[in-house]
């Protein structure tokens, strides 16, 4: 008694403090005790109830399967039936009939997909589900391999039920667009077997080799002039394939024409007025600087053709006041002509050559050749018009001429090699062609007594013969010379633009590299002696595109997807041009404009369409179309 008393005697305030706290603190831990067993008790709840839900989505989309198969089943059950009444009534069933009963299955199959209302509104509800359940099927806390089954099998789902409930106008646009391009360009309209590869060549029709000659596949499709028909109707558009193709080929040149000439009439308009010549070094000096620059490399530019046109009217000054050998630079002009006259016949002779080199190749076989004797013809060419400018520069040093009227030369020189080259190029094409039509005749005695040892027999008894059906592939057909010779021109557009984006990484980038990296332990200075950096040649660029031009107006006829190629082209070079100039050229030393106005330019494009038009004119008037190949075959 003593000992309790004593101990309620020394019990304080802070110890009954402490008695209280300990006392609050089992309280709360009690409680948050009974909270987590409750919050586990609900999601246990919450994950059996999603579970049941989950199986149930599942027994539905399982139902919904079941139920489109048996659909399905229905609905080719019943083609089948067609397909074996529609065969033994009728064998003979014209393009319009198969137009019908594909509107007919159309329809059938939308008719097939109608369901009462109460379903539709069921059907609603589902797919609606459905896309709440793709839309927070992320935020789930299930297996990845769970997510995507059900991901799968809701947007399957969906796709199904969705084009029921309000995307049958979406069905007949589709419908409407594949007729289109089955009316326009394959079955069941315009289909022939030039659009097929022959059982010959199916093995190699896409081998690259094959392909980069523009054969196989590529040999039977829309690039070339073989693919298109000669019906004068096709289709339920009442297309006229020859009349479209003569009208196309025709409006195109007419449309150049028209443009060219426009220019040239407004340039002349332009220029009438002012005389450049009176004051001139005052003009320059006043009026070159434009004060809208802001940019310090374009100033630099700016400055760097300035002072270039300065001194071109210092060396025209220089040029009139000087006294010369008339004798010496009579002998030496003849002599550069005689040279380029020389280089000309040579380019020519050397073209002719290697187009008839490369026709016995081909006699031969081209697969028992190289890739160089496959391909002589085009690299030839397009190496002689890399070179031959080079050497009529050097030829042109001899002649001593005034700097404008030496660009002038030049220019007329390298536009002569580019057209004579083309022209002796068309010439052994009609080489070819005349060959290619000798083949043409025999072909056509071998179609007729191929035609007549099939519909020709003698029959023991009376019966009636399934008709005769042959396979596109398998249908003997002659060499087509229109498609020989858009192959040709395709090929040579090719291996020109390889050669000029060749010669931009090997002389314009490398040259640039070597010059920029090994100047500072080279023996002489490389910026300002040789190599140094490659000038920009505008004038032969100019030049060099409206021979590329030329080329695309005389094989559009045979080759009518060649100017789209050509645009392709133009894109790809204008930003390689652009990268080489910005990065790899400079300015040249002497700039001198080859003529007043554009209007020299113009006149060159001018002279070279109406030269480019006549082979195309020739060949239409003179040869005679392929028998069987191309829209204007039975004329």
């Amino acid at each position: 008694m003593r000992d309790e008393e004593w101990e309620g005697e020394e019990e304080t305030p802070k110890r009954r403090k402490n008695r209280k706290n300990e006392k609050t603190k089992k309280q709360k831990e009690d409680k948050k005790e009974d909270e987590d067993g409750k919050s586990r008790r609900k999601n246990t709840k919450d994950r059996r109830a999603k579970r049941d839900e989950e199986k149930e989505r599942e027994k539905e989309s399982k139902e919904a399967k079941e139920k489109d198969e048996k659909k399905d089943k229905d609905r080719k059950k019943k083609k089948k039936k067609r397909r074996v009444v529609t065969s033994s009534e009728s064998e003979e069933s014209s393009e319009e009939d198969e137009e019908e009963e594909e509107e007919q299955e159309s329809s059938e199959e939308e008719e097939g997909v109608t369901l009462s209302p109460e379903e539709l509104e069921a059907l609603k509800e589902a797919v609606e589900e459905r896309k709440k359940t793709i839309a927070t099927l992320r935020a789930k806390p299930l297996p990845m391999r769970k997510k995507l089954v059900t991901l799968r099998e809701s947007q399957e789902f969906v796709e199904k039920y969705e084009g029921a409930l309000g995307m049958g106008k979406g069905r007949k646009l589709y419908a409407y667009k594949v007729r289109m391009v089955k009316a326009l360009m394959g079955k069941p309209y315009g289909s022939m077997p030039r659009k097929t590869v022959p059982r010959a060549e199916e093995n190699s029709a896409m081998d690259f080799a094959v392909l980069w000659d523009f054969g196989g596949y590529a040999q039977y499709s829309v690039l070339f002039y073989g693919f298109y028909n000669s019906q004068r109707a096709i289709g339920w558009l009442k297309f006229r394939m020859p009349l479209s193709y003569f009208l196309v080929g025709v409006g195109t040149v007419a449309y150049s024409y028209m443009v060219v000439i426009r220019t040239m009439a407004r340039n002349a308009n332009e220029e009438m007025g002012g005389d450049d010549t009176s004051f001139n070094f005052s003009w320059k000096l006043f009026t070159s600087w434009d004060y809208l620059i802001g940019n310090p490399e374009t100033a630099d530019n700016k400055f760097a053709s300035i002072t270039t046109s300065f001194k071109e009217s210092i060396v025209e000054e220089q040029e009139s006041h000087k006294d010369e050998n008339i004798h010496l630079t009579r002998f030496l002009r003849v002599l550069a002509n005689f040279l380029v006259l020389c280089c000309l016949a040579g380019s020519g002779y050397l073209i002719y050559f290697v187009v008839r080199r490369s026709q016995k190749f081909a006699l031969e076989g081209l697969e028992n050749h190289s890739w160089w004797e496959r391909n002589e013809v085009n690299m030839v060419m397009s190496l002689l018009g890399m070179f031959c400018p080079m050497l009529f520069d050097v030829i042109s040093t001899l002649e001593n001429y005034h700097p404008r009227i030496a660009l002038q030369w030049q220019l007329g020189r390298i536009f002569a090699l580019f057209l004579g080259n083309l022209y002796t190029f068309i010439i052994a094409l009609m080489d070819e062609i005349n060959l290619k039509r000798q083949e043409e005749e025999v072909v056509k005695l071998n179609m007729t007594v191929w035609q007549a040892s099939l519909y020709n027999g003698t029959l023991s008894a009376n019966s009636t013969v399934p008709p005769v059906t042959v396979a596109p592939a398998d249908v003997p057909r002659g060499p087509c010379w229109e498609t020989m010779v858009g192959q040709e021109f395709v090929r040579l557009i090719i291996s020109d633009t390889m050669t000029t984006y060749i010669t931009l990484l090997i002389g314009d980038f490398l040259r640039a590299v070597c010059v920029r990296f090994l100047n500072y332990c080279w023996c002489w200075d490389l910026e300002y002696g040789f190599p140094s950096y490659s000038e920009f040649d505008v004038s032969g660029n100019v030049l060099g595109l409206i021979f590329n031009q030329g080329m695309i107006w005389m094989g559009a006829f045979y080759a009518p997807c060649l100017p789209a190629l050509n645009v392709l082209r133009l894109h790809v070079s204008m930003y390689l041009q652009c990268w080489a100039v910005m990065s790899c050229n400079v300015p040249q030393e002497r700039v001198f404009k080859a003529s007043g106005s554009n209007n020299f330019y113009m006149a060159m494009l001018l002279v070279i369409l109406f030269l480019s038009t006549l082979p195309a004119i020739y060949t239409i008037v003179s040869i005679p179309p392929s028998f069987d190949c191309g829209p204007f075959r039975s004329h």
